[in-house]
């Protein structure tokens, strides 16, 4: 067990600043204010960094932190921290650790006893989902789905019983591909995709999931996607009635054969049919009488 007392420490502190998905007058003055005085920023990429940098006037030291680095970059990072540095840590925009690189810097902070202070910001997958029109809770953010066809039919098939809607994040190049898939696998559905989001050219894209992917195949999507899907409804989720066709003292009597006890078949019937159980109860005793 471990308590974390965020601005009561004898190390240094991570922060993990959000920026900007778009907009940069969504950069927070308390982030300016923590890049300004941080001894170093850690950077998915120190060259898109250091444009937000240059815009508000920000000096301080980068150094690269990303998927190719990371193992040989943490230790060093974990060890300047435990000296009293204090460290920021960034991706290219939104969130560190959201389908961005920093959950191993942090993993090794938090094991090592390191403050790990968040800051709150942009984020693609919330910004988009309070516009889109589907129900934003529950929701279950997923990332990015697999590449390959198959992969992802496999992984939304295991989604489909969610009842919440789904957030995922697409490449434009990839986007007719998934589009096609989650027709496929979820066709009742209804999808929402957002793009340029808080840029000029912001748009949202609503319909069933095949006209959401009828209008990826017609066009030629541009920027990065969120991808929303409406979660599974209570009707995909019962239990079939595969007695739908007999009427109701029958199907009762089928599952009683089956080795249920009667009051649990008459409770199952009655639900499945939307049925009163004292209904169903007469029904089932006039056979059985």
């Amino acid at each position: 067990m471990q308590t974390q007392k965020s601005y009561a420490q004898e190390t240094g502190v991570l922060y993990l600043v959000p920026t900007p998905i778009g907009n940069l007058g969504d950069m927070t003055p308390r982030a300016v204010a923590i890049l300004q005085t941080v001894d170093l920023i850690a950077a998915e990429d120190t060259r898109h960094t250091q444009k937000l940098l240059n815009h508000f006037d920000i000096s301080t030291k980068q150094t690269p932190l990303h998927e190719h680095n990371w193992q040989s970059k943490v230790p060093y990072l974990i060890a300047q921290l435990q000296t009293g540095l204090t460290l920021a840590q960034v991706s290219d925009a939104g969130m560190p650790s959201i389908s961005d690189p920093g959950r191993e810097l942090v993993d090794a902070a938090t094991e090592a006893g390191i403050p790990v202070v968040p800051l709150p910001g942009a984020s693609a997958g919330i910004t988009a989902l309070i516009a889109s029109g589907l129900a934003p809770q529950p929701h279950y953010f997923h990332g990015f789905l697999p590449r390959k066809k198959n992969e992802q039919a496999a992984e939304l098939t295991k989604l489909s019983v969610i009842p919440a809607t789904m957030i995922f994040y697409e490449a434009p190049h990839r986007l007719k591909l998934t589009t096609a898939t989650i027709a496929s696998v979820l066709p009742q559905r209804q999808v929402v995709l957002a793009r340029e989001l808080t840029k000029r050219y912001e748009e949202f894209i609503r319909g069933t999931a095949s006209e959401v992917a009828q209008w990826a195949a017609e066009n030629e999507p541009r920027g990065e996607f969120v991808v929303m899907v409406s979660g599974a409804t209570y009707a995909e989720l019962a239990p079939v009635d595969e007695q739908a066709d007999l009427p109701v003292e029958q199907a009762v009597k089928v599952l009683v054969d089956g080795g249920l006890k009667p009051t649990a078949a008459i409770k199952q019937v009655a639900k499945q049919r939307g049925l009163d159980r004292q209904t169903v109860y007469a029904a089932y005793h006039e056979i059985e009488g």
